[in-house]
């Protein structure tokens, strides 16, 4: 059997395997993408990518002129409708997230609408230009054996027929809900399985002079006999749609839904059969919300649907992956250099589990609070739009409708939940501080360089350019910021060995006039920040401590201590 030698192995070429690609390759590091499809992926999938995966994007170095093309214009995409159907009466409107201007004091990369199939290509785009990167497809991933050393899988060639194996010293298992990789782990996944069946409908029409008047993202069409969800992948250009439509697969299966039947229930849900409709595609998907009990195994890990499987009522899946692989590569990579003890991978897990669960619980949450529309309705008894017109047609029981709807806001509005989240525990000295107290911290968000969180942006001045706070991470090594007693900090820094270090002086290296970003901050003069690879912040001084050396020492110490 013919063997192929990698330092790393990656099962899944979708946005997280390629993402993941993309940060080993950008330090050098020799890496392997195999994935059974045929090539990226062809039809819209997932299409919220929020501003925490485009930061990430930024500092891995892809292209985010080629990405803001492929989105959709926030002007288009900045609302979700609900209609009785989509040319039908409009009951209630509701801002999809926030993609204004006014996010920019947050975040240098706004959430935007982003279909996988455009996303795929620009990833690889990326890949394809580092030379340590390669990228197979029509391979699929058997089986593995792990030792000491490493791990050796076994693929099939499904052009070929060949099988052969890969020895690789680490295996990332970023191969979706089905996961071979993880199953071959016994690694089980814990939440409801099945929560509801839907058959997609991906079609092309122009649409625009339909939506005209209320352009937006998603369309929640409200009439019981054909209920379901429109989403727009892209209004102008190549039109592309995809509609949701729920089905009891107990009762029936995905082949009772043929070409006539699909393009009947666009039309239905449209409110038109004069306009032209191209099926391009149909398939199935169940919605379920599970975590799995564990995201390593030894030399193999898991990232993005293999180790966690959420409602889509959030968007959080792909995100939620793309973190995963940004907080575990760094940790292969000062591993595989020496400078950090192998006890630093065991912290990926007590990190993204319980992001990966809170993101669940609050997609589930998501899913269930949308079925306060029907029952406001009337139609989760009498699933009928004669039932639904009568209950519009009484103010009262129209205005409890709208109030339904109010009450799904969260649910399209969750910037606190994306970018405030912060770990409580892993790689990081907790200096005892709470966090910031919010009313609602799915939607709220507060800047805090407290240990643990993401590192506050800010604009900031270099060389004449305008830049991030976010930019000033190297993701090779950690990051020194300090603000005030440069000096010292400065030679703190010069006395660490072993531990691949940057400091940055803000004020001197980085200027930032206002001092805003020292103030969200929480800082002093003469303190500073120790922040990770992955922008996230592992130690803190707000003020100048008597020895900074010492301190800062004694923070690495903390952070690469090998554990029991």
């Amino acid at each position: 059997m013919d063997r192929i030698e990698t330092p790393t192995l990656i099962v899944g070429a979708g946005p997280v395997g390629l993402m993941g690609a993309i940060l080993l390759a950008r330090q050098g590091r020799p890496v392997l993408v195999v994935d059974r499809r045929p090539g990226p992926i062809r039809q819209p999938a997932a299409h919220v990518v929020n501003a925490r995966t485009f930061e990430i994007c930024r500092q891995a170095g892809v292209d985010m002129d080629a990405l803001a093309q492929g989105s959709m214009d926030p002007a288009d995409g900045g609302l979700t409708v609900f209609v009785t159907d989509l040319v039908g009466e409009e009951i209630g409107r509701l801002p999809f997230e926030r993609q204004d201007d006014g996010c920019l004091r947050d975040t240098p990369t706004p959430l935007r609408n982003l279909s996988q199939n455009r996303f795929e290509p620009i990833l690889l785009d990326t890949l394809a230009k580092l030379p340590s990167a390669e990228v197979r497809y029509s391979q699929e991933w058997q089986r593995a054996e792990q030792d000491e050393d490493g791990v050796t899988s076994v693929l099939r060639d499904l052009e070929g027929g060949a099988e052969y194996e890969i020895r690789s010293d680490v295996l990332l298992g970023c191969d979706g809900a089905g996961s071979r990789v993880r199953k071959s782990l016994d690694i089980e996944l814990q939440g409801p399985p099945k929560l509801e069946s839907f058959v997609m409908i991906h079609f092309e029409a122009d649409l625009r002079p339909l939506v005209a008047d209320r352009p937006g993202a998603l369309y929640w069409i409200l009439d019981p006999e054909v209920g379901g969800a429109l989403v727009a992948h892209d209004i102008e250009g190549d039109p592309a749609w995809v509609y949701m439509n729920p089905f009891d697969s107990d009762a029936e299966s995905p082949e009772d839904y043929d070409e006539a039947r699909c393009l009947a229930l666009v039309q239905r849900a449209i409110g038109r059969d004069d306009v032209p409709v191209r099926i391009v595609e149909r398939g199935n998907w169940t919605m379920s919300a599970q975590v799995a009990d564990g995201m390593r195994r030894g030399r193999i890990f898991l990232a993005g649907d293999s180790a966690h499987r959420f409602p889509p009522t959030g968007g959080l899946g792909l995100n939620s992956g793309v973190q995963d692989v940004h907080d575990l590569v760094w940790r292969l990579g000062a591993t595989a250099d020496g400078w950090a003890p192998s006890a630093l991978l065991d912290s990926y897990e007590r990190e993204r589990l319980p992001v990966a669960q809170n993101n669940a619980d609050q997609s589930l949450r998501n899913a269930l609070k949308m079925v306060q529309v029907p029952q406001a309705l009337g139609i989760t008894e009498e699933r009928t739009r004669a039932r639904m017109e009568a209950t519009l047609a009484d103010p009262a029981a129209r205005a409890a409708v709208v109030t339904a709807i109010e009450n799904q806001a969260e649910h399209f509005d969750m910037l606190g939940l994306q970018i405030g989240f912060a770990y409580a525990e892993g790689t990081l000295v907790p200096d005892g501080s709470e966090p910031p107290a919010l009313e609602n911290p799915v939607r709220e968000y507060r800047a805090s360089s407290r240990p643990g969180a993401r590192l506050p942006h800010a604009w900031l001045e270099r060389d004449g350019e305008r830049i991030s706070s976010l930019d000033l991470i190297d993701y090779a090594g950690f990051t020194l910021l300090s603000w005030g007693d440069d000096a010292e900090w400065a030679a703190a820094a010069a006395a660490v060995s072993g531990v691949p270090l940057a400091h940055v002086r803000i004020g001197t290296d980085a200027n930032e006039p206002d001092d805003h970003w020292a103030e969200v901050c929480g800082l002093e003069r003469g303190g500073a920040l120790l922040v990770r690879p992955d922008q996230h912040v592992a130690w803190r001084a707000i003020s100048r401590p008597e020895d900074p050396k010492g301190a800062l020492s004694a923070a690495l110490a903390a952070l690469l201590a090998p554990r029991p």
